[in-house]
């Protein structure tokens, strides 16, 4: 079964400085419906005015991903965990027993556009950690590369949740597959451009969640950059 979540259908805040896109609950926005999907939490998308960001703030108990689709973002924690993403990077932070951080735009003069991602972790009271990679775009082309997963392997990113993390990026007419365990589900988010999911088309800030199927098919209408989550 593929239900989809439309981007139009998504909560939106406007805050001057933030424009930004929740595909599930968050802040202000609540719906029990829209709650997440098994482990995932949080798919924001964000456009951060030049200059601006996020002040200093706590997390705790989270798996928190940032993924830059456009211009640079500077990250800080007490972790000490700390630099500047830009596309192509994967930056991963574990709040775990708490941790404050701050994110703000790198840039002066540009606005930086990027997805932030929540999971719950597997267990609660975590050391708090970062990490950060970096996944050229090519490298993603017409094949999902893994970004993130529990046991950090194949190079990618350690997350604290039995879950996994995959890119690509698809030219059109361009696909690429993957097989879920039965016993798995799975999540698909357009960052850009459009796809077809097995005969149901996806625009840039589409969802879909997915359950019982046994293979999923992801070919490129319009240039695009996708991500996959594969979910206990």
């Amino acid at each position: 079964m593929i239900t989809l979540r439309k981007a139009k259908d998504r909560f939106h805040t406007r805050a001057g400085w933030l424009d930004s896109w929740h595909t599930f609950s968050f802040g202000e926005h609540y719906d029990p419906k829209q709650a997440g999907f098994r482990a995932l939490r949080v798919i924001n998308d964000d456009t951060v005015r030049a200059g601006e960001g996020f002040g200093s703030h706590p997390h705790r108990d989270m798996e928190i991903i940032s993924y830059v689709l456009e211009g640079a973002l500077q990250h800080q924690d007490s972790s000490g965990g700390g630099g500047v993403i830009r596309p192509g990077d994967v930056q991963r932070m574990s709040a775990g027993s708490g941790v404050v951080h701050s994110e703000f735009n790198a840039s002066a003069t540009d606005p930086v556009h990027f997805l932030q991602i929540w999971l719950l972790p597997k267990s609660a009271g975590i050391e708090p950690g970062y990490e950060q990679k970096n996944f050229p775009l090519a490298q993603r082309q017409a094949k999902l590369q893994l970004l993130a997963s529990r046991e950090g392997r194949d190079g990618s990113l350690t997350i604290h949740q039995d879950a996994a993390l995959y890119g690509a990026t698809l030219a059109r007419g361009e696909s690429v597959s993957f097989e879920p365990a039965a016993s798995r589900s799975a999540w698909v988010h357009v960052a850009r451009g459009s796809i077809d999911l097995n005969g149901q088309r996806l625009q840039a800030g589409d969802g879909a969640a997915i359950s019982g199927e046994r293979l999923l098919t992801l070919r490129g209408e319009d240039p695009a950059e996708v991500l996959l989550f594969d979910l206990a």
